[in-house]
């Protein structure tokens, strides 16, 4: 079986019967390519799960795993471009038509003035929920720092690609290494870097009057696979190739991020959330077909 026809089936099982129909439902075959080896994350169960690829102006940019129940994104996966670390500020936060029954268009839109929050809020996060959580800030799993394009940046501002963050492990953990990881990818990676980030759910729900919207992580993990890196880079970055993941507890303390093999990040999700055994983040463990052969 092709591979990536196997991957569609393995996708179809993880998320359950029903999803069927557009991208939204289906599977990520419109955006496959920010995938290593085309190949999404395996081992994740869930229900109401809605794999999205993330359209904006006629481009699938990047995608991700939803749950349309705790109005979650579950994980983004991204192809890292190189860039100068700067965000962009003047885009409008942005939904998910593909989410919608009653929409006939596949891109993110901007919300517009005047909508009521019934005409989208049963499966997604609207604007209304993060208004008074004060605790949180809407924090995106795949950063605009990470991307060059304005429209790849742009892209990034839809609430499907965002989950709350508070604010002190945003400003003094997370967003501090997303640009240490930027500068690694920047200065070592030679080909392409497939980035994944996702979160370990808890139990704590952002409510809106009195009623549960939004699951808030428990901890944010990120992994990146980039087979084709400089060989001559120092040690102590020169080890954290091909792949290496980092996680932190999503907390007002005690938010430092840990930095460790995608392995051991891959046995820590296993052991705070309900995955499958075969849990894997990259398929192969982010290995070159030309290194996989030679090791046969």
């Amino acid at each position: 079986m092709p591979l990536f026809k196997a991957c569609l089936l393995s996708l179809h099982l993880l998320t359950g019967p029903g999803l069927t129909g557009a991208s939204v439902f289906a599977s990520f075959r419109d955006c496959s390519h920010v995938f290593h080896m085309h190949t999404p994350p395996v081992g994740i169960r869930g229900k109401n799960l809605k794999s999205i690829c993330q359209r904006y102006r006629d481009k699938a940019r990047y995608a991700t795993l939803y749950d349309g129940g705790r109005r979650l994104a579950l994980y983004s996966a991204y192809v890292f471009k190189k860039s100068d670390g700067r965000g962009r500020v003047d885009t409008p936060w942005m939904y998910e038509p593909q989410l919608s029954l009653l929409s006939d268009t596949g891109e993110m839109q901007p919300f517009p003035r005047g909508y009521s929050p019934m005409n989208f809020e049963d499966a997604q996060a609207v604007l209304e929920d993060y208004t008074n959580a004060i605790m949180y800030e809407r924090g995106a799993l795949n950063p605009s720092v990470h991307q060059a394009q304005p429209d790849d940046k742009a892209a990034t501002y839809t609430l499907t690609n965002v989950v709350p963050q508070t604010w002190e492990f945003s400003a003094e953990a997370w967003r501090p290494q997303e640009q240490v990881i930027r500068k690694r990818l920047n200065n070592y990676c030679q080909g392409t870097a497939y980035v994944v980030t996702g979160v370990i759910t808890s139990g704590t729900m952002i409510r809106r009057q009195n009623i549960a919207r939004v699951a808030v992580p428990a901890y944010i993990w990120s992994a990146y696979c980039c087979v084709n890196y400089d060989r001559n880079a120092p040690y102590n970055e020169r080890y954290k190739f091909p792949a290496y993941g980092h996680y932190g507890l999503n907390d007002k303390e005690g938010g430092e991020v840990v930095e460790l093999s995608v392995p051991k990040l891959e046995d820590f999700i296993k052991k705070t959330t309900f995955v499958e055994k075969h849990f894997q983040i990259f398929s192969d463990g982010c290995i070159a077909p030309a290194l996989k052969l030679a090791k046969k």
